[in-house]
């Protein structure tokens, strides 16, 4: 009964029903047939790729509404190494913005959503060293953890195990991972320590969902392909019970993926998915399920279920699915009955569900705030309505760490019940902030506090409360998590998580200070109460030779999210450090040091992220001429706050001010990440920049992406440019430096190759690969194997001007508090003034 107890936990948590912190998905009848489908298909499809927005959500969406199957999809990881189209967010809280983004697709295509403990740590070229900085044993327990937990009859991998070199070494390695792990699964010599609560578990096929475009064109596939390994499915069904396509609905799901710019248009129409057999048993046609019995004779007991279920099936009724209650009640008490299994385990939940949505049953559970504190009593609104001519009686309530109720009466029909139930929240509640982050992790994993975690997408929610009640006179046991309802005015009604937060949470102003002088500056931390009163004191951790006066200061706040500004001298050493300055709060004889984030987008529910808080800091003197930029952000970074370190003013443009008078007030313009891949305008007014550059100005673009091939930028820069998808990845990589005299290595600041030290994740991406020779290429890089890139950055006189073009990462290395990268960024923006200091006043 552990194992199985165990796998019920984990799957309240993947229901694609039961949307923690989402508002509820009306059971209309269509659903409710479809879910009535579902329950009578007893196999499962597990998908597996590396990152959000690899899974193919057409072939998820047709195992899920087609063939009816429990289908999965395993991200090795949250995507945390990629950029964010919408927002700032980048890494760790990027990752918790993509898991959401994948809950929502996987809400929409019927799938659930697993992921390992791997880290996103950027662009890898091959899978040797993604296995080696993922720690290949450990990420590989995770996968067969998650194989034995779930119980797939079919595994697909989105990627070739055979072809390393040839995609990201991410993708590579998760479809290696994939094949050693069907193949240790069923092992009981393999990860033993997991049979404590699993079982073994061995799938009956391996897939790899291979494309002609992996081929370059659909006669070589045809050609090369062994055709007796293939199996060939037409995913573009039509749902007339739904009034779209499998295709449309695919398209939902992918366009979630909205930091990553994957919103597309519907499509319909037939389509083919190519599935090669890598291992395990032939199939017959296009059934991936062929020789497996998915019926209800594979469970113990399962039967009678099964004739009872596939009865109502045929002939359900889409104006009132109540009448079937009696037959659904009869199966619940059969399956109830039956010997305990895993399949008993999964489907009596999926079957309480859908007495639930049959006979109208509305359970809800509403915190009355969004956060509370541990040490709290909190108000949990609980909403019963029975909106059905069925009875139904509650027999008790239980709410855990808070009210029980024991006293039985009735849910008249379409009458709201409301109850307040009362709880307290422990004083050591380790708090519902992502389960991955709250402790310390490495290049390529993250820490997980309890292996139970392990391959869940969230945080479980903090609370449930449990409804046993009477449904014509059969008891059934109803779960449902507290979440916290509420309206806003211009969007209405919002659902999010409850979140256990602690008491207080603190914050710097700034990511990164530099310190020009060995002489103090201040610095100012921000405490923010998240309870009615809280007082202690406040202090700063600084790295070894730097001081702080005072050592410390008493607080007091009164008052639910009131805040106090608390400053501090902080005196660098004499020579070269770098190192950060923490915050230690002490309260109720506890230290707090973590900033609470929300990531809220209107499409994703609010996410309530502690993170360490943190300002780098570095003692480094950077010169620079020049005070006002005009920066035009792209895809969203922290590079403008950067600069303002440096000493610089920084101006954010939109493209409306893109016009040659009114750049002229700037020393130089800076033009943001990806900009001409998310800007619709920029490319109408981009001569207005070619034109501030010709009288005199400083342009300096960062990278944008190429596509799948190269891009002609010859339209946009001043001389043919050509970007590629050259990159170099190993942030340790040698650079040489091809022009040592360039004015840009010598102005004011001399650039050496240490500068190159401390990089963070990469050197660059998407270099040029081909240019006129008006560029100057300053430096030259490879990763081990390869060719030298030097693209990386390129200079060019234009007219009175320099025009820069750069895929060095300084989005990444700034942040970071790089030195180097901010003493070659105060040079890039410093060019032509070596003679002539500017210092142009902003008019208007």
């Amino acid at each position: 009964m552990l194992k199985i107890l165990r796998l019920s936990i984990a799957a309240i948590c993947l229901l694609p029903g039961l949307g923690q912190g989402q508002a509820p998905n009306p059971p209309s009848s269509v659903t409710l047939y479809n879910d009535l489908q579902d329950l009578n298909f007893l196999g499962s499809a597990l998908y597996i790729a590396a990152h959000p927005d690899d899974e193919n959500t057409r072939l998820i969406s047709y195992l899920s509404n087609a063939v009816h199957a429990r289908t999965a999809y395993l991200s090795m990881t949250r995507g945390d190494g990629g950029q964010n189209l919408i927002g700032p967010e980048l890494r760790e809280l990027l990752g918790v913005l993509r898991t959401q983004e994948l809950l929502n697709a996987r809400r929409i295509d019927g799938g659930r959503q697993f992921f390992t403990r791997a880290v996103d740590f950027g662009y890898s070229k091959n899978p040797e060293e993604t296995l080696e900085i993922w720690d290949k044993q450990l990420v590989l327990s995770d996968v067969v953890r998650i194989i034995r937990q779930f119980r797939p009859d079919v595994i697909i991998n989105r990627f070739d195990h055979r072809t390393p070199g040839t995609t990201h070494g991410h993708h590579t390695s998760s479809a290696i991972l994939s094949k050693e792990a069907f193949e240790l699964a069923g092992d009981p010599e393999a990860f033993p320590e997991q049979l404590k609560e699993l079982d073994t578990w061995e799938p009956s096929r391996l897939f790899h969902n291979t494309s002609w475009w992996f081929y370059g064109s659909r006669e070589r596939f045809l050609k090369e392909m062994d055709r007796s390994k293939l199996t060939v499915l037409d995913v573009g069904v039509y749902y007339p019970e739904r009034g779209m396509s499998n295709n449309e609905i695919a398209s939902l799901a992918s366009s979630q993926h909205l930091c990553q710019g994957f919103g597309r248009p519907t499509s319909r129409g037939s389509e083919e998915e190519f599935l090669e057999l890598i291992s395990g048993t032939q199939t017959q046609g296009d059934d991936l399920f062929a020789g497996i019995d998915t019926s209800w004779g594979r469970m113990p007991g399962g039967g009678p279920v099964g004739e009872i279920l596939e009865g109502v099936a045929a002939s359900f009724n889409f104006t009132d699915p109540s009448v079937h209650l009696p037959e659904l009640l009869k199966a619940y008490q059969l399956l109830d009955a039956a010997p305990d299994s895993y399949w008993k385990e999964v489907k009596t939940g999926e079957l309480t569900a859908l007495i639930a949505g049959v006979s109208g049953l509305y359970l809800e559970a509403s915190s009355e705030d969004p956060l509370a504190v541990p040490g709290d009593v909190e108000t949990v609104n609980l909403e019963l309505v029975n909106r059905s001519g069925v009875p139904v009686a509650v027999q008790s309530i239980a709410l855990e760490s808070g009210t029980r109720l024991d006293s039985a009466f009735p849910l008249p029909a379409n009458q709201k019940i409301q109850l307040d139930l009362s709880l307290e929240i422990p004083e050591g509640h380790p708090g519902t902030s992502p389960y991955w982050l709250r402790e310390p992790g490495t290049l390529g994993t993250y820490q997980i506090p309890d292996p139970e975690f392990i391959g869940m997408p969230r945080t479980p929610p903090a609370y449930q409360v449990r409804i046993d009640a009477q449904v014509a006179g059969i008891p059934i046991r109803f779960e449902r998590p507290v979440i916290h309802r509420y309206s806003e005015p211009d969007q209405g009604e919002r659902y999010r998580s409850f979140d256990i937060v602690p008491p207080v949470s603190t914050s710097f102003g700034e990511t990164v200070r530099l310190f020009a002088e060995a002489s103090a500056q201040p610095v100012t931390i921000r405490v923010k109460s998240n309870a009615q009163s809280v007082s202690g004191t406040v202090g700063l951790n600084v790295p070894e030779g730097w001081t702080v006066h005072p050592a410390s200061q008493p607080f007091q706040l009164d008052g639910l999210g009131s805040e106090g500004l608390f400053e501090f001298r902080v005196t660098p050493p004499a020579g070269a450090s770098e190192g950060s300055i923490r915050p230690e709060v002490v309260t109720g004889g506890n230290t707090y040091n973590r900033e609470m984030i929300a990531i809220a987008y209107d499409h994703i529910p609010t996410q309530t992220v502690l993170m360490p808080a943190q300002m780098r800091v570095v003692r480094l003197q950077v010169e620079k001429a020049g005070q006002h930029i005009g920066y035009l952000m792209g895809a969203g970074d922290a590079m403008p706050e950067n600069l303002e370190a440096i000493g610089y003013t920084v101006h954010q443009i939109g493209t409306d001010d893109l016009t040659p008078d009114n750049l002229q007030r700037f020393d130089a313009v800076v033009v943001g990440i990806r900009a001409y891949n998310v800007l619709d305008e920029l490319p109408v007014k981009n001569d207005a920049l070619l034109t501030y550059t010709k009288n005199g100005g400083t342009v300096i673009v960062q990278y944008n992406t190429s596509g799948r091939g190269n891009l002609d930028f010859s339209k946009f820069a001043p001389y043919p440019l050509q970007i590629s998808r050259d990159r170099v990845s190993d942030e340790g990589a040698e650079v040489t430096f091809l022009e040592p005299e360039h004015p840009l290595l010598n102005f004011p600041n001399p650039i050496e190759p240490a500068d190159f030290d401390g990089w963070v994740q990469e050197r660059g991406l998407y270099f040029p690969d081909n240019w006129d020779p008006a560029y100057t290429p300053l430096f030259s890089m490879n990763d081990p194997g390869e060719p030298a890139r030097k693209g990386s950055l390129l200079v060019a006189p234009y007219g009175d001007g320099h025009y820069i073009y750069t895929g060095l990462s300084f989005f990444r290395e700034l942040p970071a508090g790089v030195p180097g990268a901010f003493k070659l960024f105060a040079n890039m923006l410093s060019i032509g003034k070596a003679q002539v200091k500017t210092d142009r006043a902003v008019k208007g």
